[in-house]
Protein backbone atom coordinates (compact mmCIF):
# COMPACT_ATOMS: atom_id res chain seq x y z
CA UNK A 1 0.00 0.00 0.00
CA UNK A 2 1.86 3.40 -0.89
CA UNK A 3 1.84 6.03 1.70
CA UNK A 4 0.46 9.32 1.93
CA UNK A 5 2.75 11.91 0.09
CA UNK A 6 3.80 14.65 -2.82
CA UNK A 7 1.33 13.04 -5.25
CA UNK A 8 -1.42 13.95 -3.18
CA UNK A 9 -0.30 17.82 -2.22
CA UNK A 10 -2.34 20.17 -3.44
CA UNK A 11 -0.35 23.67 -5.40
CA UNK A 12 1.79 25.45 -2.37
CA UNK A 13 0.31 28.55 -1.14
CA UNK A 14 1.62 31.40 0.23
CA UNK A 15 2.88 30.83 4.38
CA UNK A 16 0.59 33.12 6.14
CA UNK A 17 0.29 31.38 9.17
CA UNK A 18 3.06 29.96 12.00
CA UNK A 19 1.90 27.75 14.01
CA UNK A 20 3.43 26.68 17.61
CA UNK A 21 2.65 22.76 18.08
CA UNK A 22 1.68 20.26 15.19
CA UNK A 23 -0.18 17.73 17.39
CA UNK A 24 -3.35 16.22 16.52
CA UNK A 25 -6.01 19.01 17.69
CA UNK A 26 -4.60 21.48 15.27
CA UNK A 27 -4.08 19.56 12.81
CA UNK A 28 -7.61 18.19 13.27
CA UNK A 29 -9.26 21.65 14.00
CA UNK A 30 -6.93 24.62 12.64
CA UNK A 31 -5.39 23.33 9.92
CA UNK A 32 -8.68 21.48 8.41
CA UNK A 33 -10.52 24.65 8.60
CA UNK A 34 -7.69 26.83 6.83
CA UNK A 35 -7.43 24.31 4.19
CA UNK A 36 -10.70 24.23 3.69
CA UNK A 37 -10.63 28.20 3.31
CA UNK A 38 -7.54 27.80 1.03
CA UNK A 39 -9.89 25.55 -1.46
CA UNK A 40 -12.67 27.79 -1.94
CA UNK A 41 -10.36 30.77 -2.49
CA UNK A 42 -11.07 32.85 0.71
CA UNK A 43 -7.73 32.23 2.68
CA UNK A 44 -4.50 31.88 0.85
CA UNK A 45 -2.53 30.56 3.89
CA UNK A 46 0.21 27.54 4.21
CA UNK A 47 0.80 26.73 7.66
CA UNK A 48 4.24 26.20 8.97
CA UNK A 49 4.21 24.09 11.75
CA UNK A 50 7.04 24.99 15.04
CA UNK A 51 8.21 21.93 17.16
CA UNK A 52 7.16 23.68 20.88
CA UNK A 53 9.15 21.48 22.64
CA UNK A 54 12.96 19.55 22.23
CA UNK A 55 11.17 16.09 22.66
CA UNK A 56 9.27 14.23 19.33
CA UNK A 57 10.57 13.94 16.19
CA UNK A 58 9.11 15.73 12.66
CA UNK A 59 10.07 12.49 10.59
CA UNK A 60 6.32 11.68 9.80
CA UNK A 61 5.58 14.83 8.75
CA UNK A 62 8.75 14.87 6.17
CA UNK A 63 8.28 11.30 4.86
CA UNK A 64 4.91 12.28 3.86
CA UNK A 65 5.34 15.90 2.43
CA UNK A 66 3.42 17.29 5.54
CA UNK A 67 -0.12 15.92 4.24
CA UNK A 68 -2.02 13.68 6.14
CA UNK A 69 -5.73 13.17 6.50
CA UNK A 70 -8.57 14.18 9.20
CA UNK A 71 -11.46 11.55 9.43
CA UNK A 72 -14.81 12.79 10.30
CA UNK A 73 -16.54 10.39 12.40
CA UNK A 74 -19.96 10.98 14.60
CA UNK A 75 -24.08 12.10 13.84
CA UNK A 76 -25.11 15.01 12.05
CA UNK A 77 -28.63 15.37 11.81
CA UNK A 78 -28.98 12.32 13.58
CA UNK A 79 -27.50 10.65 10.58
CA UNK A 80 -24.37 8.53 11.01
CA UNK A 81 -21.24 9.67 9.20
CA UNK A 82 -18.10 8.85 8.14
CA UNK A 83 -15.35 10.68 5.79
CA UNK A 84 -12.18 11.86 5.47
CA UNK A 85 -10.30 14.57 3.79
CA UNK A 86 -6.63 15.08 3.01
CA UNK A 87 -4.89 18.06 3.97
CA UNK A 88 -2.15 19.64 2.22
CA UNK A 89 -2.21 23.14 4.51
CA UNK A 90 0.92 22.62 6.58
CA UNK A 91 3.98 23.82 3.81
CA UNK A 92 6.74 23.47 6.26
CA UNK A 93 7.52 22.30 9.64
CA UNK A 94 10.54 23.71 11.25
CA UNK A 95 12.34 22.26 14.44
CA UNK A 96 13.88 25.43 16.23
CA UNK A 97 16.44 23.53 18.14
CA UNK A 98 17.92 21.72 15.45
CA UNK A 99 17.23 24.80 12.53
CA UNK A 100 17.20 27.98 14.87
CA UNK A 101 17.71 30.48 11.73
CA UNK A 102 14.72 29.12 9.54
CA UNK A 103 12.81 30.03 12.92
CA UNK A 104 13.92 33.51 12.46
CA UNK A 105 14.11 33.37 9.24
CA UNK A 106 10.18 32.31 9.26
CA UNK A 107 9.23 35.82 11.11
CA UNK A 108 10.77 37.77 8.45
CA UNK A 109 8.09 36.01 6.03
CA UNK A 110 6.26 38.99 4.32
CA UNK A 111 3.24 37.14 3.80
CA UNK A 112 2.87 35.96 7.50
CA UNK A 113 -0.29 37.66 9.32
CA UNK A 114 -1.34 35.31 11.73
CA UNK A 115 0.28 33.26 14.93
CA UNK A 116 -1.62 30.10 16.24
CA UNK A 117 -0.47 28.56 19.38
CA UNK A 118 -1.55 24.93 21.36
CA UNK A 119 1.35 24.17 23.74
CA UNK A 120 -0.94 22.73 26.49
CA UNK A 121 -2.53 24.79 28.85
CA UNK A 122 1.18 24.56 30.79
CA UNK A 123 2.70 26.24 27.78
CA UNK A 124 1.12 29.59 28.53
CA UNK A 125 3.52 30.71 31.83
CA UNK A 126 6.34 33.48 32.30
CA UNK A 127 9.47 31.87 33.29
CA UNK A 128 12.18 34.35 34.43
CA UNK A 129 15.21 32.37 33.88
CA UNK A 130 14.74 32.36 30.29
CA UNK A 131 16.91 34.01 27.91
CA UNK A 132 17.18 36.10 25.01
CA UNK A 133 20.56 34.28 23.85
CA UNK A 134 18.95 30.92 24.09
CA UNK A 135 18.40 29.27 20.69
CA UNK A 136 16.07 29.20 21.58
CA UNK A 137 14.05 30.38 24.31
CA UNK A 138 12.70 27.61 26.93
CA UNK A 139 9.41 28.36 27.03
CA UNK A 140 6.60 29.27 24.58
CA UNK A 141 6.16 32.74 25.22
CA UNK A 142 10.10 33.11 25.16
CA UNK A 143 10.25 32.04 21.76
CA UNK A 144 7.33 34.11 20.54
CA UNK A 145 9.02 36.62 22.07
CA UNK A 146 11.99 35.98 19.88
CA UNK A 147 10.20 36.29 17.07
CA UNK A 148 8.35 38.93 16.70
CA UNK A 149 11.69 40.54 17.85
CA UNK A 150 13.21 38.92 14.75
CA UNK A 151 10.35 40.42 12.62
CA UNK A 152 10.04 43.41 14.17
CA UNK A 153 14.04 44.33 13.54
CA UNK A 154 13.91 43.23 9.91
CA UNK A 155 10.86 45.28 8.85
CA UNK A 156 12.12 48.74 11.30
CA UNK A 157 9.08 48.57 13.07
CA UNK A 158 6.41 48.56 10.10
CA UNK A 159 2.98 49.26 11.32
CA UNK A 160 1.90 46.90 8.71
CA UNK A 161 4.05 44.22 9.88
CA UNK A 162 2.44 43.27 12.94
CA UNK A 163 0.87 39.56 13.75
CA UNK A 164 -2.62 38.31 14.48
CA UNK A 165 -1.82 36.23 17.62
CA UNK A 166 -4.53 33.33 18.11
CA UNK A 167 -3.76 30.91 21.39
CA UNK A 168 -5.81 27.92 21.34
CA UNK A 169 -4.96 26.39 24.88
CA UNK A 170 -7.71 25.75 27.13
CA UNK A 171 -7.11 28.66 29.83
CA UNK A 172 -9.53 31.67 29.58
CA UNK A 173 -8.45 34.94 28.48
CA UNK A 174 -5.73 32.85 26.49
CA UNK A 175 -4.10 36.03 24.27
CA UNK A 176 -4.60 38.74 27.29
CA UNK A 177 -2.57 36.13 29.68
CA UNK A 178 0.07 35.24 26.32
CA UNK A 179 0.65 38.88 25.82
CA UNK A 180 1.26 39.73 29.43
CA UNK A 181 4.31 37.42 29.44
CA UNK A 182 5.33 38.71 26.13
CA UNK A 183 5.38 41.86 27.73
CA UNK A 184 7.15 40.69 31.00
CA UNK A 185 9.74 38.69 28.82
CA UNK A 186 10.48 42.53 26.37
CA UNK A 187 10.95 44.34 30.42
CA UNK A 188 13.08 41.18 31.52
CA UNK A 189 15.20 41.12 28.98
CA UNK A 190 15.83 44.95 28.09
CA UNK A 191 14.32 45.26 24.83
CA UNK A 192 13.50 48.47 23.31
CA UNK A 193 10.88 50.26 24.59
CA UNK A 194 10.15 51.34 20.79
CA UNK A 195 9.68 46.77 20.36
CA UNK A 196 7.52 46.84 23.12
CA UNK A 197 5.54 49.73 21.85
CA UNK A 198 5.12 48.00 18.52
CA UNK A 199 3.93 44.70 19.78
CA UNK A 200 1.67 46.42 21.99
CA UNK A 201 -0.19 48.50 18.61
CA UNK A 202 0.61 46.38 16.00
CA UNK A 203 0.16 42.91 16.98
CA UNK A 204 -3.29 41.60 17.67
CA UNK A 205 -3.82 39.19 20.90
CA UNK A 206 -7.25 37.10 20.58
CA UNK A 207 -8.76 35.43 23.13
CA UNK A 208 -9.94 32.10 21.94
CA UNK A 209 -12.65 29.64 22.81
CA UNK A 210 -11.90 26.42 20.79
CA UNK A 211 -14.43 23.65 21.00
CA UNK A 212 -13.70 20.02 19.06
CA UNK A 213 -12.87 16.53 20.16
CA UNK A 214 -9.95 15.59 18.10
CA UNK A 215 -9.50 11.58 19.50
CA UNK A 216 -6.37 11.27 17.27
CA UNK A 217 -4.47 8.53 15.42
CA UNK A 218 -6.67 5.50 15.72
CA UNK A 219 -4.12 3.15 16.57
CA UNK A 220 -6.53 0.25 17.12
CA UNK A 221 -8.25 0.62 13.76
CA UNK A 222 -5.38 2.64 11.71
CA UNK A 223 -4.95 -0.61 9.27
CA UNK A 224 -8.68 -1.40 8.80
CA UNK A 225 -9.56 2.52 7.70
CA UNK A 226 -6.05 2.54 5.76
CA UNK A 227 -7.05 -0.92 3.49
CA UNK A 228 -11.23 -0.17 3.92
CA UNK A 229 -11.21 3.88 3.74
CA UNK A 230 -8.40 5.90 2.46
CA UNK A 231 -6.60 3.08 0.43
CA UNK A 232 -3.27 4.19 0.99
CA UNK A 233 -0.91 4.59 4.80
CA UNK A 234 -1.49 7.33 6.82
CA UNK A 235 1.26 7.69 9.72
CA UNK A 236 -0.38 11.03 10.74
CA UNK A 237 -4.08 10.34 10.42
CA UNK A 238 -6.34 12.08 12.89
CA UNK A 239 -9.86 11.17 13.71
CA UNK A 240 -12.21 14.13 14.92
CA UNK A 241 -15.81 14.16 15.63
CA UNK A 242 -18.01 16.55 12.84
CA UNK A 243 -18.67 19.38 15.69
CA UNK A 244 -16.36 22.50 16.15
CA UNK A 245 -16.90 25.86 17.13
CA UNK A 246 -13.76 28.42 16.53
CA UNK A 247 -14.52 32.04 19.42
CA UNK A 248 -11.88 34.64 18.70
CA UNK A 249 -12.15 37.46 20.72
CA UNK A 250 -10.42 41.08 19.81
CA UNK A 251 -11.66 44.82 20.36
CA UNK A 252 -10.18 44.68 16.99
CA UNK A 253 -12.35 41.66 15.30
CA UNK A 254 -13.50 43.28 12.11
CA UNK A 255 -9.83 43.56 11.40
CA UNK A 256 -9.06 40.37 12.61
CA UNK A 257 -11.35 38.77 10.51
CA UNK A 258 -10.45 40.18 7.11
CA UNK A 259 -7.16 38.99 7.47
CA UNK A 260 -8.69 35.48 8.92
CA UNK A 261 -11.73 35.12 6.73
CA UNK A 262 -12.44 31.33 7.47
CA UNK A 263 -15.70 31.99 8.46
CA UNK A 264 -16.43 32.71 4.89
CA UNK A 265 -15.41 29.54 3.76
CA UNK A 266 -18.52 28.11 6.46
CA UNK A 267 -16.29 27.00 9.10
CA UNK A 268 -17.45 27.97 12.78
CA UNK A 269 -15.56 30.68 13.18
CA UNK A 270 -17.40 33.28 15.10
CA UNK A 271 -15.41 36.64 15.71
CA UNK A 272 -16.44 38.97 18.42
CA UNK A 273 -15.45 41.71 21.12
CA UNK A 274 -17.13 39.54 24.15
CA UNK A 275 -16.10 35.97 23.97
CA UNK A 276 -18.24 35.56 27.47
CA UNK A 277 -21.32 34.82 26.37
CA UNK A 278 -19.94 31.56 24.42
CA UNK A 279 -17.75 30.56 26.86
CA UNK A 280 -20.59 30.40 29.35
CA UNK A 281 -22.63 28.64 27.17
CA UNK A 282 -19.62 25.66 26.13
CA UNK A 283 -18.97 25.70 30.58
CA UNK A 284 -22.55 25.47 31.32
CA UNK A 285 -24.43 23.35 28.83
CA UNK A 286 -21.17 21.13 27.35
CA UNK A 287 -19.29 20.86 30.31
CA UNK A 288 -22.53 21.15 32.31
CA UNK A 289 -24.24 18.73 31.00
CA UNK A 290 -21.21 16.38 31.76
CA UNK A 291 -20.58 17.08 35.35
CA UNK A 292 -24.49 16.80 36.23
CA UNK A 293 -25.22 13.41 34.81
CA UNK A 294 -21.72 11.19 34.90
CA UNK A 295 -21.54 10.61 38.94
CA UNK A 296 -25.05 9.32 38.62
CA UNK A 297 -24.75 7.70 35.66
CA UNK A 298 -22.36 5.37 37.00
CA UNK A 299 -23.24 4.71 39.86
CA UNK A 300 -26.55 3.50 37.96
CA UNK A 301 -24.10 0.77 36.44
CA UNK A 302 -22.90 2.44 33.43
CA UNK A 303 -19.41 3.15 31.82
CA UNK A 304 -19.73 5.21 28.64
CA UNK A 305 -20.91 8.46 27.69
CA UNK A 306 -22.99 6.85 24.93
CA UNK A 307 -24.44 3.85 26.98
CA UNK A 308 -25.66 7.14 29.39
CA UNK A 309 -27.17 8.70 26.12
CA UNK A 310 -28.99 5.25 25.38
CA UNK A 311 -30.29 4.84 29.07
CA UNK A 312 -33.73 6.07 29.04
CA UNK A 313 -33.67 7.02 32.91
CA UNK A 314 -30.15 8.76 32.40
CA UNK A 315 -30.98 10.59 29.13
CA UNK A 316 -34.60 12.10 30.66
CA UNK A 317 -32.68 13.54 33.38
CA UNK A 318 -29.81 14.79 31.10
CA UNK A 319 -32.19 16.67 29.05
CA UNK A 320 -34.23 18.10 31.89
CA UNK A 321 -31.30 19.59 33.17
CA UNK A 322 -29.93 20.63 30.49
CA UNK A 323 -32.96 22.29 28.71
CA UNK A 324 -35.20 23.14 31.70
CA UNK A 325 -32.89 23.54 34.15
CA UNK A 326 -29.42 24.95 32.96
CA UNK A 327 -30.15 26.61 29.19
CA UNK A 328 -32.67 29.44 30.59
CA UNK A 329 -29.53 30.63 32.53
CA UNK A 330 -27.12 30.98 29.28
CA UNK A 331 -27.14 34.85 28.23
CA UNK A 332 -27.55 33.97 24.33
CA UNK A 333 -30.72 34.39 22.41
CA UNK A 334 -33.17 31.21 22.98
CA UNK A 335 -32.94 29.87 19.34
CA UNK A 336 -29.14 30.33 19.53
CA UNK A 337 -29.15 28.23 23.08
CA UNK A 338 -31.15 25.83 21.58
CA UNK A 339 -29.36 24.82 18.82
CA UNK A 340 -26.11 24.38 20.57
CA UNK A 341 -28.37 22.19 23.56
CA UNK A 342 -29.44 19.86 20.19
CA UNK A 343 -25.71 20.30 19.42
CA UNK A 344 -24.25 18.64 22.81
CA UNK A 345 -26.81 15.92 23.03
CA UNK A 346 -26.09 14.66 19.62
CA UNK A 347 -22.28 15.06 20.10
CA UNK A 348 -22.97 12.82 23.28
CA UNK A 349 -24.69 9.95 21.14
CA UNK A 350 -21.71 9.55 18.91
CA UNK A 351 -21.09 5.99 17.88
CA UNK A 352 -17.46 6.24 17.17
CA UNK A 353 -16.48 7.58 21.02
CA UNK A 354 -16.05 5.75 23.72
CA UNK A 355 -15.45 8.16 26.58
CA UNK A 356 -15.25 6.60 30.02
CA UNK A 357 -17.38 8.23 32.48
CA UNK A 358 -14.88 7.85 35.36
CA UNK A 359 -12.46 9.75 33.04
CA UNK A 360 -15.28 12.56 33.07
CA UNK A 361 -15.39 12.45 36.96
CA UNK A 362 -11.70 13.32 37.78
CA UNK A 363 -11.55 16.19 39.98
CA UNK A 364 -15.68 16.71 40.05
CA UNK A 365 -15.85 18.76 43.28
CA UNK A 366 -13.69 21.75 41.28
CA UNK A 367 -15.87 21.17 38.12
CA UNK A 368 -19.38 21.49 40.04
CA UNK A 369 -18.12 24.90 41.64
CA UNK A 370 -17.69 25.87 37.76
CA UNK A 371 -20.14 24.08 35.90
CA UNK A 372 -23.09 23.61 37.88
CA UNK A 373 -23.21 25.43 40.83
CA UNK A 374 -23.41 29.37 38.74
CA UNK A 375 -26.41 27.61 36.59
CA UNK A 376 -27.97 26.62 40.11
CA UNK A 377 -27.56 30.00 41.67
CA UNK A 378 -29.02 31.71 38.36
CA UNK A 379 -32.03 29.58 38.12
CA UNK A 380 -32.62 29.58 41.99
CA UNK A 381 -32.80 33.35 41.82
CA UNK A 382 -34.86 33.40 38.74
CA UNK A 383 -37.40 31.26 40.09
CA UNK A 384 -37.07 31.34 43.68
CA UNK A 385 -36.83 27.14 43.89
CA UNK A 386 -33.87 25.37 43.12
CA UNK A 387 -33.46 23.15 40.52
CA UNK A 388 -34.23 19.47 41.17
CA UNK A 389 -31.41 17.65 38.95
CA UNK A 390 -28.32 20.21 39.84
CA UNK A 391 -29.24 20.08 43.40
CA UNK A 392 -29.77 16.64 43.05
CA UNK A 393 -26.20 16.53 41.22
CA UNK A 394 -24.48 17.46 44.19
CA UNK A 395 -26.75 14.35 46.33
CA UNK A 396 -24.85 12.32 43.56
CA UNK A 397 -21.71 14.14 43.92
CA UNK A 398 -21.81 13.26 47.60
CA UNK A 399 -22.71 9.23 47.42
CA UNK A 400 -19.93 8.77 44.84
CA UNK A 401 -17.19 10.28 46.85
CA UNK A 402 -18.05 9.12 50.47
CA UNK A 403 -15.76 6.69 50.97
CA UNK A 404 -12.94 6.73 54.00
CA UNK A 405 -11.14 3.55 51.99
CA UNK A 406 -8.00 4.74 51.00
CA UNK A 407 -5.76 3.44 47.72
CA UNK A 408 -3.09 4.83 46.08
CA UNK A 409 -3.18 8.44 45.78
CA UNK A 410 -7.08 7.88 45.46
CA UNK A 411 -9.79 7.33 47.99
CA UNK A 412 -11.48 3.55 46.64
CA UNK A 413 -15.24 3.87 46.05
CA UNK A 414 -18.18 0.63 45.82
CA UNK A 415 -20.32 0.21 43.09
CA UNK A 416 -21.96 -3.16 44.08
CA UNK A 417 -19.40 -5.85 44.07
CA UNK A 418 -17.34 -3.55 42.44
CA UNK A 419 -14.51 -1.14 43.25
CA UNK A 420 -13.64 2.49 41.67
CA UNK A 421 -10.75 5.35 41.80
CA UNK A 422 -11.90 8.23 43.21
CA UNK A 423 -9.43 10.54 42.15
CA UNK A 424 -8.92 14.12 43.20
CA UNK A 425 -6.58 16.69 44.76
CA UNK A 426 -5.20 15.64 48.00
CA UNK A 427 -7.39 17.86 50.17
CA UNK A 428 -10.48 17.45 48.82
CA UNK A 429 -10.23 13.67 49.13
CA UNK A 430 -8.86 14.47 52.66
CA UNK A 431 -12.17 15.62 53.40
CA UNK A 432 -14.38 12.98 52.47
CA UNK A 433 -12.11 10.53 54.01
CA UNK A 434 -12.56 12.53 57.29
CA UNK A 435 -16.46 13.12 57.11
CA UNK A 436 -17.38 9.34 55.36
CA UNK A 437 -18.91 8.02 58.35
CA UNK A 438 -20.84 11.11 59.74
CA UNK A 439 -24.95 10.63 59.83
CA UNK A 440 -25.66 11.66 56.47
CA UNK A 441 -27.30 14.80 57.32
CA UNK A 442 -24.16 15.80 58.99
CA UNK A 443 -21.68 14.83 56.51
CA UNK A 444 -24.14 16.89 54.09
CA UNK A 445 -24.06 19.87 55.83
CA UNK A 446 -20.27 19.69 56.40
CA UNK A 447 -20.01 18.98 52.90
CA UNK A 448 -22.20 22.02 52.00
CA UNK A 449 -20.45 24.58 54.39
CA UNK A 450 -16.86 23.79 52.46
CA UNK A 451 -16.28 26.90 51.54
CA UNK A 452 -12.70 25.92 50.43
CA UNK A 453 -14.61 24.01 47.69
CA UNK A 454 -18.09 26.35 46.44
CA UNK A 455 -16.22 29.68 47.50
CA UNK A 456 -19.18 30.20 49.78
CA UNK A 457 -21.86 28.19 52.28
CA UNK A 458 -24.00 26.56 50.51
CA UNK A 459 -26.48 25.78 53.43
CA UNK A 460 -27.67 29.08 53.20
CA UNK A 461 -29.07 28.42 50.00
CA UNK A 462 -32.49 27.54 50.41
CA UNK A 463 -33.34 24.38 51.43
CA UNK A 464 -29.98 22.93 49.63
CA UNK A 465 -29.14 21.22 52.73
CA UNK A 466 -32.64 19.20 53.57
CA UNK A 467 -32.96 18.69 49.55
CA UNK A 468 -29.54 17.20 48.79
CA UNK A 469 -29.84 15.45 52.43
CA UNK A 470 -32.90 13.75 51.45
CA UNK A 471 -31.53 12.97 47.85
CA UNK A 472 -28.38 11.26 49.56
CA UNK A 473 -30.95 8.97 52.06
CA UNK A 474 -32.93 7.90 48.93
CA UNK A 475 -29.89 6.89 47.02
CA UNK A 476 -28.79 4.93 49.81
CA UNK A 477 -31.84 3.44 50.70
CA UNK A 478 -33.06 2.71 47.04
CA UNK A 479 -30.38 3.07 44.59
CA UNK A 480 -29.24 5.25 42.13
CA UNK A 481 -31.57 4.36 39.03
CA UNK A 482 -34.56 4.52 41.57
CA UNK A 483 -33.37 8.34 43.01
CA UNK A 484 -33.41 9.38 39.58
CA UNK A 485 -36.48 8.05 38.61
CA UNK A 486 -37.76 10.07 40.96
CA UNK A 487 -36.39 13.14 40.52
CA UNK A 488 -37.62 13.03 36.97
CA UNK A 489 -41.04 12.05 37.72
Amino acid sequence: MRQLGIQDKSTPVKTAVAQFGGGVFLRGFADYMIDIANEQGVFDGGVAVIKPTPSGSLEAFEAQDCTYTVILRGLIDGEKVEKHRVISAISQVINPFSAYDRFLDLAKNEDLHVVISNTTEAGIVFDETDRFDQEPANTFPGKLTQFLYARYTHFSGGADRGLIVLPTELIEDNGTKLHDCVKKLIALWNLPVQFADWVDEHCIFCNTLVDRIVSGYPAAEAEALERNLLGYRDDLMVVSEPFGFWGIESARSAEVQRAFPLDRAGMPVVFTDDLCPYRERKVRILNGAHTATVLAAYQAGLDIVSEAMADQTVRAFMEQAVYNEISPTVSLPVDEVRAFADSVMERFENPFLRHPLLNIALNSVSKWKTRILPSLKDSFAATDTLPPCLTFSLAALATFYRSAEQGSGCLIGRRGGETYEIRDDAQVLAFFAAHASRPTEEFIQALLGNTAFWGEDLNTLGNMTALVTKHCQTIEESGMRRALQAVIA
